[in-house]
């Protein structure tokens, strides 16, 4: 098992592409920190995981307060004694569709708490374990709208983008202190955001079609799917990568 013995974090681990991602861990032998500022589906994941006999906590938490992010690490930490790997997967679409010259300033400042905020909080906390213990490895859960424009909803938009840059910029950082730290831009994936949220394509046929035919493989990705890549990108395996900005797209970006 590849991350036997190892210890990882997962936020936004209470559904969609951060369960898939700490269930994956668990397989894989990690002792898996679930966190997620849904208590329900937190629990709902540890559940899934102790089932198989994994080893897991969940811990309720807030990206958007760097008290609670800097609670997490030393959660996991506490438990376990180390820190080797983190996918900072929790984020928001800011709730409201809107040309830019009518953005509400309430989805534009959630996006930006959250996606923004929140992953910057989560890196510096991370980091700041993973230099203390010698090396680790973070993946930030970004967006193909990380990499191309997102009409009528900017704040997601700009926030994602944002993730890309800051992932890059401490990749440089850190890439002689044994961290590696790259980002995943995943298209259309059969997440309770996309099918259920803000556009709700679970009830909205012609938009799913729109979502399905930008990708050349004319489908929908699935959470195992970019759990995979995150795990790949995690593992020994991917030594001499740092700082990509990776598509899970299905062809989108061919």
């Amino acid at each position: 098992m590849r991350f036997q013995n190892k210890v990882c974090l997962v936020t936004g681990a209470g559904s969609g592409i951060g369960r898939a991602t700490a269930v994956a861990f668990a397989r894989e032998g990690a002792r898996v920190l679930v966190a997620d500022v849904n208590g329900t589906g937190g629990e709902e994941t540890v559940a899934q995981i102790t089932a198989t006999g994994g080893i897991t906590l969940f811990i309720n938490v807030n990206i958007a307060d760097r008290q609670q992010v800097g609670g997490m690490v030393a959660r996991a930490v506490g438990e376990w004694g180390q820190l080797d790997c983190a996918v900072n997967c929790a984020g928001v679409t800011g709730g409201k569709s809107a040309p830019t010259h009518e953005y509400p300033d309430d989805a534009w400042a959630q996006n930006v708490a959250v996606n923004l905020n929140g992953t910057l909080f989560c890196m510096q906390a991370e980091l700041t374990q993973m230099l203390r213990q010698g090396g680790g490895a973070i993946v930030n859960i970004a967006s193909a709208a990380a990499l191309k424009g997102h009409p009528n909803n900017i704040g997601y938009c700009a926030t994602k983008h944002a993730i890309v840059g800051m992932t890059k910029t401490a990749a440089i950082e850190y890439a002689t202190r044994n961290i590696r730290i790259n980002a995943l831009c995943p298209s259309a994936i059969e997440t309770p955001m996309l099918m259920d949220g803000r556009l709700n394509l679970r009830n909205n046929p012609e938009l799913r079609e729109k979502f399905t035919n930008d990708q050349a493989m004319k489908r929908m990705g699935h959470p195992d799917e970019v759990a995979d890549v995150a795990l790949w990108l995690c593992s020994d395996q991917s030594t001499f990568i740092t700082g990509h900005a990776m598509t899970v797209d299905g062809g989108m970006f061919a």
